[in-house]
C-alpha cells in the first residue's frame, strides 16, 4: 500500500452508534497488507509449530450460525440480541460448525473462530502485525474516494456478485446466490484495485483500534451480513467486540510496516 492521505469514514451510515462519522482526511504511511485474510492453512502451520490453543479451545465453545446447524440440534444459550446465534460446545478453527465438522475441503476459507487475542499470537509468531482501522480501511477503498464498496458505489454492478454476503431473507432464507452459503475460498471474488480480495464480505476482520472501552474494531462484514439488519459490508462500516469472543464469522488478516499511534496494540 503506497500510503497517503484518504477521506475516511461515511455520513451515510444507518447505524449512529457504530460512529463511522464524520468523513474526515486521515493519513497512513506506507505498508504492506496481506491479500487475503489468513486462512485455514495457514493458522493451522501456526497452532502445531507452536501448540497454541485458541480461546474456543480453551473455553471449549463458540458461537455458531444457528441455521447450519441440525434442525435435531440441542437447545442450547442463544446471543440475547441476536438469537440466530448459538453457543456450540466443541466449535472452534478446527470444528467451524460444532465438532462434527471438519476442514475438508476449506484450507482456502479464512480461520474463524478466532479471537482479537488468538489473531495478536499468530502476528506475534509471524512477525506481522494487525492493521489500524485507518490502514484497513484505506487499503479497502482502492484508491476510490467516497464509494461504499471496494469497486465503486453499487452492491451488484450489472448483476454482477462481488462479495460473499447472505443473499435472501435473514436469517432462514439463504438462496446462496453468490455462490456460497458459508465462507468462500479467500480469492473467490475479484480483487479492488490494490489487489486486495474479500475486504467486504466472507469474514469480519479484526484491526488493532479500540472500538470502545473493552472491545476491539472489527471491520468488513461478513457471510451472514444482510441489509434487514446488518448493512455492514461496506468500507467504512464498523463493529466492536471484546477481545476473547470467537464466532463462525470473524477473521482476520495481517501487515507489515511501522506502526502509527492508532495501530498499536494498546
Amino acid at each position: 500500500m503506497p500510503g497517503g492521505p484518504f477521506l475516511m469514514g461515511s455520513e451515510d451510515s444507518p447505524y449512529p452508534a457504530d460512529r463511522e462519522g464524520p468523513v474526515r482526511e486521515e493519513t497512513v504511511d506506507a505498508f504492506t497488507m496481506g491479500a487475503t485474510a489468513v486462512t485455514h492453512a495457514e493458522f493451522a502451520v501456526f497452532a502445531d509449530a507452536t501448540g497454541y490453543r485458541t480461546d474456543a479451545e480453551r473455553l471449549g465453545w463458540s458461537f455458531v450460525f444457528g441455521g447450519f446447524l441440525p434442525d435435531d440440534f440441542p437447545p442450547t444459550r442463544a446471543a440475547a440480541a441476536t438469537p440466530w446465534w448459538r453457543q456450540v460446545h466443541g466449535a472452534d478453527w478446527r470444528h467451524p460448525e460444532g465438532p462434527a465438522s471438519v476442514l475438508d475441503g476449506r484450507d482456502d476459507h479464512p480461520v474463524v473462530h478466532v479471537s482479537y487475542d488468538d489473531a495478536l499470537a499468530y502476528c506475534r509468531w509471524a512477525g506481522v502485525r494487525l492493521p489500524s482501522e485507518a490502514e484497513w480501511e484505506y487499503a479497502a477503498r482502492g484508491g476510490l474516494e467516497g464509494e461504499p464498496y471496494p469497486w465503486g458505489d453499487e452492491r451488484d454492478p450489472g448483476g454482477e456478485y462481488r462479495m460473499n454476503i447472505f443473499r435472501g431473507t435473514f436469517p432462514g432464507g439463504n438462496t446462496a446466490a453468490d455462490g456460497y452459503r458459508g465462507t468462500c475460498p479467500v480469492d473467490a471474488f475479484p480483487a479492488n484495485a490494490y489487489g486486495l480480495f474479500n475486504m467486504t464480505g466472507n469474514v469480519w476482520e479484526w484491526c488493532a483500534d479500540r472500538f470502545a472501552p473493552g472491545a476491539r474494531v472489527l471491520k468488513g462484514g461478513s457471510h451472514l451480513c444482510h441489509e434487514s439488519y446488518c448493512l455492514r459490508y461496506r468500507t467504512s462500516a464498523r463493529m466492536g467486540n471484546t477481545p476473547d469472543s470467537s464466532s463462525g464469522n470473524i477473521g482476520f488478516r495481517v501487515v507489515r510496516g511501522p506502526e502509527t499511534r492508532e495501530g498499536r496494540e494498546l
